[in-house]
């Protein structure tokens, strides 16, 4: 199908940029939201002219995901494909993080993906399809220490993907799940430097290296664009083994 149309959240690097780059390489024109629109505009031209929109949002605007799909439909008069991909991962103990801190990541991480699916909803309902992937972490699977704001809202994540795709079914519309592990991209850089945290990293992998966001886009265009319609309701782990393990 042609003329197909995406959002992607957190479109400004990483994995969001990815995805949307690979998105718009296949028929779909992408929609790039995210609040650094400097950075956004870079990944539009990137892509090439007519192919990608630049929208401002903050995910954690409660009316922002709703104003989103709004904007979408508006322009476009359809809406294929959506992912959330945008969201924090900040480092504390439990002991060490404050309700302000757990708040806003659950905020970001999760509370988002609900709105989003809350104003997708009538939108795939009334088209009998639509495409919904959410972007996990493998840290939504497994317990890691340090990460208990971020595992849980991700882990919510997971399970609001899974009842989504239960109410979701009757109307022809998917909810897949990706769950990355430790992926390069421009965010991690800096610490993908430190030797000692490399090695640490890595020896839990039993692919022995770290994912590229190229490999995760691929796995989110599949599900976007090419699964099958009967293929809803799933977690992939895209980690090198690190879940399996």
């Amino acid at each position: 199908m042609e003329n197909r149309v995406a959002v992607i959240t957190g479109a400004s690097r990483g994995l969001g940029r990815a995805i949307a780059i690979d998105l718009a390489a296949h028929a779909t024109h992408v929609i790039l939201a995210a609040r650094d629109v400097a950075s956004l505009d870079a990944v539009a031209q990137s892509i090439g002219a007519g192919a990608a929109t630049v929208v401002a949002a903050d995910v954690s605007d409660p009316a922002g995901m709703q104003a989103l799909v709004d904007h979408a439909v508006g322009q476009f008069g359809r809406l294929d494909v959506f992912v959330n991909n945008a969201g924090v991962a900040p480092q504390s103990s439990v002991e060490q993080t404050t309700d302000q801190e757990w708040a806003r990541v659950v905020d970001i991480n999760l509370n988002a993906a609900f709105r989003s699916a809350r104003a997708l909803a009538p939108v795939y309902r009334e088209a009998g399809s639509g495409r919904l992937i959410n972007i996990a972490s493998v840290f939504g699977l497994l317990g890691r220490s340090g990460f208990g704001a971020y595992g849980a809202s991700k882990a919510g994540l997971i399970n609001l993907s899974r009842v989504l795709a239960a109410e979701w079914a009757k109307f022809g519309a998917q909810v897949n799940v990706v769950a990355p592990g430790y992926i390069s991209t421009d965010i991690n850089a800096e610490i993908r430097e430190n030797e000692a945290f490399m090695k640490r990293v890595v020896s839990r992998i039993p692919a022995k290296r770290m994912g590229e966001a190229h490999e995760v886009a691929n796995l989110v265009r599949y599900l976007a664009l090419d699964a099958p319609d009967f293929l809803t309701g799933q977690v992939i782990a895209i980690d090198g083994g690190e879940s399996a393990s």
